[in-house]
């Protein structure tokens, strides 16, 4: 997978004052103290004259007795308000407690602070949960780090956008290696779409079966584009797969764009001077199934538009409710979703005509109503019919799972549903 970064990023300097106020290490030579005590010397200085067997507070400065061990130490630390891991003392005790009559001996001690292995889990934790940035330089969050390990250095975000692309182009080489060793020949799909920033974007998905005979699926590239023409797409497939080492293609899936008919013609030919394809790239090129269902319910909605834009004039009114999600005109699958949660709610928009008069007027503007019984019993009897296409396409849409044999399997099963309701007699509204 491919991604554009910010070009310009403004660099701040990392607060690093704290890591000055933690206390330094304790040289176990110049205490007298020997290898293998418990690790409560880390937080404590032995005073002379060591027979009085006293130990200092690196914090607070108290003077602890540690006659029969370090119990009482260990005790200080979790009271000491000057400790900044007081907590974790205190966790620890917990889970050395008894536990259903069960005696449990003391948890494990913290493992050895590792500043490059924590600084990668912060890497990690950014990309996975997509946090902009600047979070890193948060106080708050700093403030938050600081209190679990203060000898952390939090980078700056400059810093965290440099070491996320390492980890980008680490991952990169390790998924090559991996297509060079388990990929025979793959199956290719991507679309493309327009942001409402008005950005191109592209996707590269490659399906294979690898040497263990596990379906694997694999994101390759997502970037941004110029258009959507199909030579573009095209060559931005060709740049991908060579950046890849990928030769071997069995087949491209694409939706039913006059475009991508063009840009599949395009990858063929390239293709066919590398040599690579089998019985000549006559069946490279794939459709989407699933968007061939779109195609066909989208059509039938143009039958219904007027009482589906009464319904979702009125969900736009109270799209802040998160129960009641507003559809995307583009996408039936949405559509069909925005009815189905609308329904549910059909008494409260009721009841919101009859109490907010100025919903009454939004629904008025532009030769509209607000949803009338008919809308609503309208919306009731077509998602029976609108619902066996979602499943269908939510299952061929799969991507863990072969789908390419269930394609027939479920337009005949639609056929007779429809078949079925078409021969009942039982009065539908259509």
């Amino acid at each position: 997978m491919e991604f554009t970064l910010p070009n310009t990023i403004e660099t701040l300097t990392p607060d690093v004052s704290r890591i000055n106020d933690v206390p330094p290490c304790i040289d176990s030579s110049s205490t007298g103290q020997s290898k293998g005590r418990s690790n409560m010397w880390e937080h404590f200085t032995k005073q002379k004259p060591y027979s009085e067997k006293k130990a200092k507070c690196n914090y607070c400065g108290d003077l602890i007795k540690y006659l029969a061990g370090t119990s009482g130490m260990r005790n200080h630390l979790m009271r000491c308000k000057e400790n900044p891991n007081r907590e974790v003392f205190k966790r620890q005790k917990l889970s050395s407690s008894t536990i259903e009559g069960v005696s449990v001996g003391p948890s494990p001690t913290i493992s050895k602070f590792d500043q490059n292995a924590s600084r990668m889990k912060l890497v990690k934790m950014f990309v996975k949960s997509e946090l902009p940035f600047r979070f890193v330089e948060d106080d708050d969050f700093r403030d938050f780090v600081w209190s679990l390990q203060p000898r952390f250095e939090v980078p700056s975000r400059t810093t965290l956008r440099r070491e996320m692309w390492e980890l980008y182009e680490e991952e990169k080489a390790k998924l090559k290696f991996f297509l060079s060793k388990q990929c025979g020949r793959v199956c290719l799909t991507t679309d493309t779409w327009t942001s409402i920033q008005n950005l191109n974007y592209m996707s590269l998905t490659a399906h294979f079966v690898d040497n263990d005979w596990k379906l694997q699926k694999k994101i390759l590239n997502f970037s941004q584009t110029t258009g959507h023409s199909g030579e573009l797409i095209a060559k931005h497939v060709e740049a991908c797969l060579n950046n890849w080492e990928l030769k071997r293609v069995l087949s491209i899936t694409v939706d039913n764009a006059t475009a991508n008919d063009v840009g599949v013609q395009y990858l063929k030919r390239r293709m066919l001077s590398w040599n690579c394809l089998v019985l000549k790239g006559e069946y490279v090129h794939m459709r989407c199934c699933a968007h061939i269902l779109s195609l066909i319910v989208k059509d039938g909605l143009k039958e219904i538009k007027d009482f589906i834009l009464k319904i979702r004039n009125a969900v736009k009114y109270v799209k802040s409710s998160p129960a009641v999600c507003l559809d995307v005109e583009t996408r039936w699958n949405s559509t069909y979703l925005m009815l189905e949660a609308s329904l549910k709610y059909k008494d409260a928009f009721v009841l919101l005509d009859m109490q907010d008069k100025k919903f009454g007027v939004e629904m008025a503007k532009g030769n509209g109503s607000v949803p009338l019984e008919e809308d609503w019993e309208y919306a009731r009897s077509v998602l029976p019919f609108l619902k066996m296409f979602y499943d269908s396409t939510m299952r061929i849409s799969g991507t863990s799972y072969v789908t390419s044999h269930m394609y027939m399997k479920e337009v005949f099963g639609i056929g007779k549903k429809i078949r079925q309701y078409s021969e009942s007699t039982v009065t539908m509204v259509y």
